[in-house]
């Protein structure tokens, strides 16, 4: 009996002390969360500090819980509208001393994303403002953001190059060959080069010509910017003759760019943080090098967007477009169309913007969202599409709706066309002496068969339901536009073409970005554009998504402290290694579940993965690794 006796009181106490774990764990966590939580007050004299170590994007995806605890890589967003919304308002506002865009692990975004925080940036400048950016190594998109400042700064041991849209990219037919795989393509589009990694050795020469027109425009912008920004800089000879220009400095790169007037102070982490200090103030009490700040997160709770006047609806479709349910940074079908006719239902909206930043994905995913989309134009509601850094193939598929379509000059668009990939491993099981064999009752039973293959019966049906489909996209481009099919069709194909080009084909109709589109459907409904706000269609995070995206911010909010340097140029060669590892992977993935209907755009990559696929592309790496014990 005392062992029975024993035993209990062994049990109650340890469920007592499970019981104390847990609630101790709770206040840390609701301490953490009211901690983190931005507080506006905090808001002082300083400067305000853009540390944007990660990507910007059009919509930050939902925080992974265990990011933060597995040891991987985690990858920061910034979402762009919060980014030009502080540095309009720290144009007039006299708190704010100067703004400090530190940009050393700045991963980059799509080219009218960076384009259009590069111009808010600018504005602070023009406005009177100092503006201090600073980085060990700028990349393209980095320096565009930097050349709007009014003091660029790089560190002496680093310097900048300059390397432009494109780049190789890999292929797998050889691969695919050896393993034995057959690669089942359905496809309408000779630019359509989404499928030709898994076909081909290298470029077809129809994708090769559309891609140095792509890449050439939007590398052409890029240049104007620059040179808009810093018309004294040499740049087309830093960008032609880049060797020649090293060599004359000796090899000294940081010394190149200041020599061409890239750049306007050579200096590391102190002596940049002292620069600062003389203008926001040294912060007293904390190392040399320290500076009165202002945290981005305080600075946009102090700044909230207007919710004044008439609702007009945005409708965010950001990222791959795929089946099913997604969270943020991903367009689900179901889950974009759910939040859109909810809204419709529940919000006294007088118009819809359609916010697209999208290279499409699954064709069934791209129509259920069009067909909600239908039903704002259904209650009388005008509909104004937004394009963003891209609405390509599903992403155009989406846009048609629309009563006008904007896009920036350097907008990725169009991609019309469809394709579908199948993989079938019969020759792959044979080379292992695996075969395959069963009672067929009709020519389609068991396909398509990966194990025997897919007969030419099931080929001719998926290749006609890709042409059906290919037909609807170009007869939805044709009513939307008011162009014939066959015009569609000549300029549809697959290729991609940059804004600029797109309004010259009718693609497009203007120029603008989401303020300019939010201000049409105002005028559309009749309503003043000063008069109405964007709400926005999206699903808010919850107290427990708040709880680790504290955990997973971790230190790195008090941006007034140096943080972590980013690297040099030998540094990014490196991570363009682990990068191309992480696509190959990703690759694999894709292929093997996706979608088997897809409208989906190849050429937008070039300009840096979409923010979902370089996270996803991220863990496989970390999980490859762990398993080889790296």
């Amino acid at each position: 009996m005392k062992l029975v006796r024993g035993a209990w009181k062994l049990l109650v106490g340890i469920k007592d002390a499970l019981v104390l774990l847990f609630m101790l764990l709770f206040f840390i966590g609701l301490f953490a969360v009211l901690s983190a939580r931005p507080n506006p007050a905090a808001v002082k004299d300083g400067a305000l500090v853009l540390n944007l170590d990660g990507m910007i994007v059009e919509q930050p995806s939902e925080t992974d819980p265990f990011a933060a605890f597995g040891g991987g890589e985690t990858i920061k967003e910034y979402r762009m509208r919060d980014l030009v919304r502080a540095l309009d308002a720290a144009k007039g506002d006299a708190r704010v001393k100067a703004v400090v865009l530190d940009l050393d692990r700045f991963m980059g975004g799509y080219p009218a994303a960076v384009a259009e925080v590069g111009q808010a940036v600018g504005r602070v400048r023009a406005a009177g403002k100092p503006v201090l950016a600073y980085a060990t190594a700028y990349t393209d998109s980095g320096y565009l953001l930097a050349a709007n400042a009014s003091e660029v700064w790089v560190n002496p041991l680093g310097g900048t190059l300059f390397s432009g849209p494109g780049g190789s990219r890999l292929y797998y037919k050889g691969l695919i060959d050896k393993l034995g795989v057959t690669t089942h393509v359905y496809k309408v589009g000779k630019f359509k080069s989404a499928v030709e990694p898994y076909i081909l050795t290298g470029q077809s020469p129809e994708a090769k010509a559309a891609n140095e027109a792509l890449y050439g425009a939007i590398f052409g912008q890029w240049q104007e910017a620059v040179a808009k920004a810093r018309p004294k800089a040499k740049l087309a000879q830093t960008i032609a003759q880049p060797d020649a220009v090293v060599t004359a400095a000796s090899g000294d790169i940081a010394k190149a760019n200041l020599d061409a007037g890239l750049v306007d102070k050579l200096g590391d982490r102190l002596a940049f943080g002292k620069r600062v200090a003389e203008i926001a103030g040294a912060d007293a009490g904390k190392p040399a090098g320290s500076y009165k700040s202002i945290k981005l997160a305080n600075w946009l709770e102090a700044n909230p967007a207007s919710t004044s006047g008439d609702a007009i609806g945005v409708i965010t479709v950001a990222g791959e477009i795929v089946d099913g349910k997604a969270g943020p940074g991903t367009a689900g079908g179901d889950t974009v169309s759910a939040l859109l006719l909810k809204g419709l239902a529940e919000k006294k909206l007088k118009a819809l913007v359609v916010r697209v930043d999208s290279p499409g994905g699954s064709a069934l995913a791209s129509e259920r969202i069009r067909q909600a989309i239908w039903q704002a134009k259904n209650q009388g509601l005008p509909v104004v599409v937004s394009m963003g850094s891209m609405a390509a193939s599903g992403g155009y598929w989406v846009s048609t709706p629309g009563d006008v379509i904007f896009a920036e000059p350097n907008t990725i668009t169009g991609s019309i066309g469809i394709f579908g990939i199948i993989p079938s491993f019969e020759n792959t099981l044979a080379k292992i002496g695996v075969t395959s064999d069963g009672v067929k009752t009709t020519p389609l039973t068991g396909q398509p068969d990966l194990y025997a293959g897919i007969n030419e019966p099931t080929g001719r049906i998926l290749q006609a339901g890709i042409e059906q489909g290919y037909r609807r996209f170009i007869g939805l481009v044709a009513q939307s536009r008011k162009l014939t099919p066959s015009r569609v069709d000549e300029i549809g194909q697959g290729r991609v073409w940059d804004g600029g080009t797109a309004r010259q084909l009718g693609l497009v109709d203007r120029f603008g970005n989401l303020s300019d589109a939010v201000a049409e459907a105002a005028k559309r409904a009749k309503l003043d554009p000063a008069k109405v706000h964007a709400a926005y269609l999206e699903k808010e995070p919850g107290w427990f998504e708040q709880l680790f995206a504290s955990f997973a911010a971790g230190g790195d909010e008090e941006e007034e402290a140096a943080p972590e340097s980013g690297g040099d140029l030998y540094a990014r060669i490196a991570a363009d290694r682990r990068a191309v590892f992480g696509q190959a992977l990703g690759d694999a993935k894709r292929l093997a579940m996706g979608s088997s209907m897809q409208a989906r755009c190849l050429e937008c990559g070039a300009f840096g993965p979409a923010a979902s696929n370089a996270r996803a592309d991220a863990r496989l790496i970390d999980l490859a690794l762990r398993r080889i014990g790296l």
